[in-house]
Formats: C-alpha cells, structure tokens, sequence
C-alpha cells in the first residue's frame, strides 16, 4: 500500500495532474492515508533536514588578527566565512591552505585546526558551530569530505546573503545573534545545494539524493523508515530493475540498500534517544517488530547497547555510528 500511496503522491503533486481537483485529492488522503502536506512539493534536501534540522551558532564574526586555535569537535561542524582575507588555515588532515579570495569553509567533522591572519592587516571572518539533530554523526556531514572549501563567487545567491550578514555582524541592532545564526542556516542550504549539484560527496545520503533514480526510493525511505523495505520495493520506486538498483546503489551510496536502510534507522534512533525518547518508544516508527529487536540492531551498528552508548555521550565521549 505504501508504494502504491507514495506513487499516486506523486502523480497528484505534478503540474499536468493538478486539473484532477480536489476530490481526487480528498480520495487520496482518506484512501491512502496521505498526509494533506505531502500533497504540496517536498524537495529531497528538504526532507532529510526535516529528519536532522540544521542550527547554527555563530560565534565570531569581526576582524581576526594573528594565530586563532579551534579545538577538535566531534559533535558539531565549523563553518569559517572568510569575508576578506589572506588567511592561512592549518592543521587538519587536508594539505594547508591560503585564502585570498572571499570563501566558505565547512568542516563537517573538525579536527584541531587554526586560522592564522596578518597581524596587522588582519582579515575578516565570520565563524560558526554547526549542528545537524542534536549532534555527532549523521547522514548528511558523513556524505561531505573533511573540508569542503568554495569561493563565494561560485555559491549561487551568496551575495546577497553576504549583504545582510555583513549588516548584522556590524550593526548593533536586537536580534543580532538571532539573525546571524539563522543567515548562516541559509548559507549552509545553499553549500549543501551545491555540494549535491557539483558532487562533492564521498557517497552516503547527499549522494543518492543527488541521483535523479535513486532518490525517489531514498526520499520514500527517509520519511517512512517503519515500512517493511524489501529490495523489489525500492528497486521499483527508482523504475530499476531488482538486480540495477543493487548495483547502482552501491556504485553512488558505498553500501548496500540494506545496510544503508539499517544505518539511517540506527542513526535516527541515535537523535532521538539524545532528545530523550526512550528507546520502547521508538522500535515500532522505526521498522523493528520490538525494542528487544531495536537493541540488537543498535548494537550490531554500534558495538554498544543503547544504554551503553547514550551513557557515554552524555559524559561527552566521542560519538560513533
């Protein structure tokens, strides 16, 4: 039923079918238990921040001067905004780099790192943590590179973004900080964006999602992990052949649909248990026939019970997946 659910979505949803009115509509919803709002267009990067929103905190933003150290952070991302620079940035894994130009700097999973500027000149830098859920690992920072480095002139739409950054940073008005995180919340849509359009990904969910195939049966995957998902399933969501869809799957994702279903589900128990929700609540909307099955799984994926492991992130151990 779901399948049949999610393809009549569709066909509702394209341009060509909305002449068939409301009472096809209201078929829809009451027949095929179609949630009213997933008759309007859910984008694919939409969807997935629906599951991991995004939250900024921008905690410099001003001239920088001299050698500034950032600290290794396994919970959250960086994001530096070189506004003007040079900059030289130092110390990750990844070769050293100079900045001349104005660029966006993300650092999904930040190891120590330093900004070094002129200590005269100086350079001016906007940086912020970045969180996806309630942080550590997730399915869209492990899609991403350890750095993805991009010149504002490249980012579609940054200037004007850049504008009212630019206004907030250095006008004392209230709501500064407000402003500032949620300008850089968009910043970051626009580098996701890009980042899915230019393939810069190292598999994982951007990279599906960024398949035209692939991503119908991911989309339908990430909003409904609960349904029984067999391989002929999602193979016919994607118009693939069984034996296609396996092969294309692990070509673009780096795993296999069934280790892929097993991680997103593991990594949505992982935020919900950081927000609270024990883990009996969680087994049936997560596609597991009890907790006791749930914990298994967990563990498998993890090495640890759920227990084990959201005691050891509440001590602020390094989170794992």
């Amino acid at each position: 039923m779901i399948v049949l659910a999610l393809k009549v979505e569709r066909w509702l949803r394209s341009a060509d079918n909305f002449t068939v009115g409301m009472e096809t509509r209201r078929w829809a919803i009451n027949n095929l238990h179609v949630p009213i709002n997933r008759l309007d267009v859910m984008d694919r990067l939409s969807l997935l921040l629906q599951r991991f929103s995004l939250s900024a905190g921008v905690f410099y933003a001003g001239q920088l001067c001299g050698i500034h150290h950032f600290d290794q952070d396994p919970a959250r991302g960086h994001v530096h905004l070189v506004r003007r620079g040079p900059v030289r940035l130092t110390g990750m894994p990844e070769s050293a780099q100079r900045i001349e130009q104005p660029t966006l700097v993300f650092m999904p999973r930040p190891d120590a790192h330093r900004l070094i500027a002129d200590e005269h000149e100086g350079a001016d830098v906007v940086c912020a943590n970045i969180l996806f859920g309630a942080g550590g690992r997730n399915p869209i920072t492990d899609s991403l590179p350890g750095m993805v480095l991009v010149p504002l002139a490249d980012l579609p739409g940054a200037e004007a973004l850049l504008s009212l950054l630019d206004e907030e940073a250095f006008t004392p008005h209230c709501g500064r900080q407000a402003a500032l995180d949620r300008l850089c919340e968009i910043l970051l849509i626009r580098l996701l964006r890009y980042c899915m359009d230019q393939g810069i990904t190292q598999g994982g969910a951007l990279a599906g999602l960024s398949d035209v195939r692939l991503s119908k049966a991911l989309m339908a995957l990430h909003e409904h992990p609960e349904h029984d998902w067999t391989l002929d399933t999602m193979a016919d969501l994607a118009g693939m052949s069984r034996a296609r869809f396996a092969v294309h799957f692990k070509e673009v994702m780096g795993q296999t649909p069934a280790d892929y279903l097993s991680d997103w589900r593991i990594a949505l128990a992982q935020s919900r248990l950081r927000e609270g929700r024990p883990i009996k609540a969680l087994a049936q909307e997560l596609g597991y026939a009890n907790p006791s099955a749930l914990s298994r799984a967990f563990s498998a994926r993890t090495g640890l019970s759920p227990r084990d492991w959201l005691r050891r992130e509440t001590l602020g151990a390094s989170p794992t997946s």
